[in-house]
């Protein structure tokens, strides 16, 4: 369910930082900001574009804090250039793309120059989309062993009701007054199979949000509402198509084949 939603959030982390050139005006430093703000690749959060501007005093600032020396007392100046540090929407992380939204930035007046971490865009999407087929090809696999297993029960389940089925048919019922109580039924336990799992989701959830810090901001109602409505009609599907095959099955058979 959050797969997507984890590998946008890891690929919006990652920051393309735009210098400017020395000595720009405000009026252009602030006219360069509204030009990349304008872009459709800008990254959003809460509705409020992910851009940051960072002055050369601040990022000086920061690296003294974090290395502990001044380097402006050493040279006297302070080498560093104001920047703004851009985080670009998941869909347009691409090797490609990432490398046209450099070249345009480049282009913008005032612009001296655009830097991103290109090994660590790669490795992400490598590593992302790695995953993300392991996690499908799991489900796939599994979803598949739950439909044998689910319609291999149902049938088993039939086989037994053979010879009530024969009966009703010596007496003259109609297919469909013969397979109605069963498909009913059918469709009972595919509602109660679809309640439970559902239940099962939500307490694993509620587990998982305990175990695992953060996790809930991945989460959202509205999804876990659409998952839990399909649980219920996939088990409704899957339980009324399994009972429909086998009852045409069981209905078709001769006498000889019933033993």
């Amino acid at each position: 369910m959050y797969t997507t939603q984890l590998t946008s959030i890891i690929k919006e982390n990652i920051e393309v930082q735009v210098y400017l050139k020395k000595g720009i005006s405000d009026n252009q430093r602030i006219q360069v900001q509204k030009t990349i703000s304008a872009k459709d690749y800008v990254a959003r959060k809460n509705d409020e574009l992910q851009i940051k501007y960072v002055s050369k005093k601040q990022a000086a600032e920061k690296f003294i804090e974090n290395t502990g020396e001044d380097f402006t007392a050493f040279l006297g100046d302070n080498p560093l250039r104001d920047a703004y540090i851009v985080n670009v929407a998941a869909e347009n992380q691409g090797a490609d793309e990432l490398q046209e939204i450099k070249a345009e930035i480049e282009k913008i007046t005032g612009v001296f120059e655009v830097v991103y971490v290109e090994s660590l865009v790669e490795s992400i999407n490598k590593n992302l989309a790695t995953i993300s087929i392991a996690l499908l090809s799991f489900a796939i696999v599994l979803i598949i062993i739950v439909i044998l297993l689910i319609n291999n029960t149902i049938k088993l389940a039939l086989f037994s009701q053979r010879f009530l089925i024969r009966s009703m048919q010596l007496v003259g019922a109609k297919a469909t007054f013969i397979q109605k109580p069963f498909l009913m039924r059918s469709v009972w336990h595919g509602l109660m199979a679809g309640v439970f799992a559902s239940l099962a989701v939500v307490g694993l959830l509620q587990f998982a949000n305990r175990e695992i810090e953060d996790l809930a901001k991945l989460q959202s109602n509205t999804a876990l509402v659409i998952l839990c409505g399909m649980l219920l009609i996939l088990g409704v599907v899957i339980g009324f198509g399994s009972t429909y095959r086998a009852m045409k099955k069981y209905l078709r058979l001769s006498l000889d084949e019933l033993y």
